[in-house]
């Protein structure tokens, strides 16, 4: 309960703090620099090239992990086909204690075991076992013929039991009369060795490619879809909603929803349960972890960025020792446009762990000029010029009072602090401090009073004429 009580007060402050910035931001008059940092059309642009690379390099991480999760393939293949000297017997399902490629390597085996203790081939025995048929050869229990066999091949278990015996006698024979050809067993078994592995390679092949092809097809097709709905979403945030940041949110988490269900369903398509793909994920969930702590941690950070606001599209911040305008707020990095021109990837971690000043969080900014006068000056003439002539200055708000305060009593002169408040973009308050500068120059120029020149202050005396009748005194 408490937390979800910290929740509702952190929307709440946020909603409060979104209101008054937009309300102060309609009482000020049009900027141009103001707004939407680009195009829709330029956003959408720029966003497609950036996020095409990045999804398409996911694709193929997401492919490439799912052909090499050992632990989660669905059952692994649901046939093997048994090989003797690279020609296949017959195919044997998988049960509860192996699957079927294991269960083929293990009958391969006896029946090479056979092949060289053998001179001639006997006949092929079937043997009753509850439920199950076992293929004899030799007192040697070649295979189990499990009711699943007789399921997947459409037959009965007697029935393939024994045409499973005549396989096995046939390609007994068969290999020891290659063994007492030409080469004798050197030449016939490098043979079956070549003719095994390409026979098995060819399999793969026709079982695999289909598969990848029609994972790649659903890839394809989910980017598509994924596109298509960003630039849906485009259009509607143009005429319904004016907040880029929220758009930003619900177009990445769309788009990426979309493409991680493209995956989900490609990885279907490769042979893939989802409870097994979650098993195998698990067993490698520790490595993926620590190799990739960093994309995560940018990945997370990213989210809350988008979530909680520090800060919109549009607004200029100060993140460590980069400042500018944010571009774009992506899951993986904030872009950040430079003053200067250039473009700042910050990553995620660094910009929700580091100190942000946002310059533009609130539509106005107070500005502060510094004047040094000399101690004869008339302070309260002066002070009331300088209010009047800086209120007076284009950009300088006219709803904020102008302050002029004492900052500091020098040896050598009076330090003032001219306050203003203006625009708080940088190109409009950076204009403004200047032209301030420029009207408290002339309005010192007008008064008679010479312009601050401490290095000159230190070195000559302040009352000149009074200084000029002692030394005249003491001359005589």
């Amino acid at each position: 309960m408490s937390g979800l009580l910290a929740l509702w007060k952190t929307s709440k402050e946020t909603v409060h703090a979104q209101v008054y910035r937009r309300h102060h931001r309609s009482h000020l008059p049009d900027r141009p620099g103001r707004g939407r940092p680009s195009s829709d059309a330029d956003l959408l642009v720029a966003g497609t090239a950036g996020e095409a690379r990045w999804v398409r390099r996911l694709a193929l991480a997401v492919l490439a992990g799912l052909l090499l999760l050992p632990a989660g393939r669905a059952g692994a293949q649901e046939s093997e086909t048994v090989r003797l000297d690279g020609r296949g017997l017959f195919a044997v399902s998988a049960v509860e204690s192996l699957d079927a490629s294991e269960r083929a390597r293990r009958v391969e085996q006896r029946l090479r075991v056979l092949l060289r203790a053998l001179d001639a081939v006997p006949q092929a025995l079937v043997e009753a076992s509850g439920d199950e048929r076992v293929v004899v050869v030799s007192g040697v229990r070649v295979t189990t013929v499990y009711p699943i066999d007789a399921e997947d091949n459409l037959s009965d278990i007697d029935g393939l039991a024994a045409l499973w015996a005549r396989a096995i006698e046939t390609g007994l024979q068969e290999a020891l009369d290659r063994r007492s050809g030409f080469g004798g067993s050197f030449v016939a078994d490098t043979r079956a060795a070549l003719q095994t592995v390409l026979s098995r390679a060819w399999a793969s092949v026709v079982s695999v490619v289909p598969k990848l092809l029609a994972a790649g097809l659903v890839m394809a097709v989910a980017v598509m879809i994924a596109s298509v709905v960003n630039r849906v979403l485009v259009l509607v945030f143009k005429r319904r909603v004016a907040d880029k940041t929220l758009e930003n949110l619900i177009r990445q988490l769309s788009y990426y929803s979309i493409i991680l269900l493209g995956a989900l369903v490609a990885a279907d398509a490769l042979g893939f349960s989802p409870g097994a793909l979650v098993t195998g994920l698990g067993l490698t969930g520790l490595v993926l972890g620590f190799a990739l702590k960093d994309i995560l941690s940018n990945f997370v950070s990213g989210l809350l960025i988008l979530a909680l606001r520090p800060f919109e599209i549009g607004d200029q911040i100060v993140v460590g020792p980069t400042e500018g305008s944010v571009e774009r707020i992506e899951l993986r990095a904030t872009q950040i446009r430079t003053y200067d021109g250039r473009v700042a990837l910050v990553p995620n971690a660094e910009v929700f762990t580091s100190r942000i000043v946002n310059n533009t969080a609130d539509p106005i900014r107070r500005g502060n000029v510094l004047l040094q006068v000399g101690y004869s000056t008339d302070l309260n003439a002066l002070v009331e010029r300088l209010r009047g002539s800086v209120a007076s200055v284009e950009g300088v708000l006219p709803d904020r009072p102008v302050t002029v305060r004492i900052e500091e009593l020098a040896a050598d002169a009076i330090t003032l602090n001219i306050g203003f408040w203006t625009d708080s973009l940088r190109s409009d308050y950076k204009e403004t401090t200047s032209n301030v500068r420029h009207h408290i120059a002339s309005t010192m120029e007008e008064m008679g009073l010479p312009l601050p020149e401490p290095d000159l202050w230190r070195i000559a005396p302040a009352d000149v004429e009074g200084w000029k009748s002692m030394l005249s005194d003491s001359g005589r």
